[in-house]
């Protein structure tokens, strides 16, 4: 279904600027390439959850690692991967549903899979391998780890391999999307990583984030599914097409329901939080100023000193 060549098309002549690695891209090899491997996406994800699994077995009986100078430069890495493969895929984006195109051309035409955005495309789909490093970090590090992590990283890889192997033109909205939600996800990251605070809003609009671009992939995948049973052409594969919906659809829930435990449901981890820092001692202070003082005085020294000996 993959074709090597569309028009109209967003080519490297509209671009001001083209770097030496867009210039150079070879969208046929690297088509060719990922219809021959991307059944190692299936591979990889087995061997994934084999490494997360075991290595949790592992770590019960030792400390967690620290790592936060690594997970910093690791996030940050994305961080600034994702800003500028949002920043080069978006002049594409916007030409494919504006002036002579339309939001049916944006979704059915994978003109995108060439020139710049094809760079960035690729780029998209290998960093999903690349990805799957963020659970050794929680595994590392012994923090919990959910279903919906893991399950949205083996997931994700296998369904952008799929769809990139015959040009899902609706690709071009995941893509764009999803650079853009990394963009910003991976930023927090970085920030959290250096252990400072931010507000619980922020954790709450990047999950309403991923929650938007969850329900924008069902309608784009129902508004296809409409286009193809009416006989209009989309290049979607049916296959990948009940992909696409089932796939967005349950990350939908899954990400509702951790929306719910995380930020509304009573005694939820921000509220634990909050009734910790606030929680008054019989001078009338509370915990947290109470241990900047004894910080400042030198009794939390002196306290670990005795447990020392």
């Amino acid at each position: 279904m993959a074709r090597h060549d569309y028009w109209p098309r967003y080519g490297l002549e509209n671009y001001s600027l083209v770097l030496p690695f867009e210039d150079s891209f070879d969208g046929e090899k690297s088509t060719n390439w990922m219809q021959a491997n991307w059944v190692h996406s299936l591979s990889a994800s087995a061997a994934y959850l084999v490494v997360i699994f075991t290595g949790q077995k592992l770590m019960e009986s030792r400390k967690p690692f620290s790592l936060d100078t690594p997970l910093f430069l690791w996030n940050a890495g994305l961080a600034i991967f994702s800003i500028l493969g949002f920043l080069r895929m978006t002049p594409e984006w916007f030409w494919s549903w504006t002036g002579e195109n339309d939001l049916k051309y944006s979704i059915c035409v994978a003109s995108f899979a060439q020139a710049v955005s094809g760079f960035w495309t690729e780029q998209f789909a290998l960093s999903k391998i690349a990805e799957l490093l963020d659970t050794v970090f929680i595994v590392a590090r012994k923090r919990p780890l959910l279903f919906l992590h893991w399950y949205h990283h083996i997931s994700v890889l296998v369904y952008t391999w799929h769809a990139y192997k015959d040009h899902t033109a609706s690709g071009r909205w995941f893509i764009w999307m999803n650079y853009g939600v990394h963009a910003v996800m991976y930023s927090y990251y970085a920030i959290r990583s250096l252990k400072w605070r931010t507000p619980k809003w922020i954790a709450m609009f990047i999950t309403v984030l991923q929650i938007s671009q969850m329900v924008a992939g069902v309608t784009i995948g129902i508004s296809v599914y409409r286009i193809k049973t009416s006989g209009g052409e989309c290049q979607q594969t049916w296959e990948n097409l009940f992909l696409n919906l089932g796939m967005y659809f349950s990350y939908f829930l899954l990400f509702c329901n951790f929306f719910y435990h995380a930020y509304l449901k009573k005694n939820n981890r921000y509220a634990t939080l909050d009734k910790k820092k606030e929680e008054p001692i019989s001078n009338g202070e509370t915990k947290e100023r109470k241990e900047e003082k004894e910080e400042r005085n030198g009794v939390t020294t002196r306290r670990r000193a005795q447990r020392v000996d």
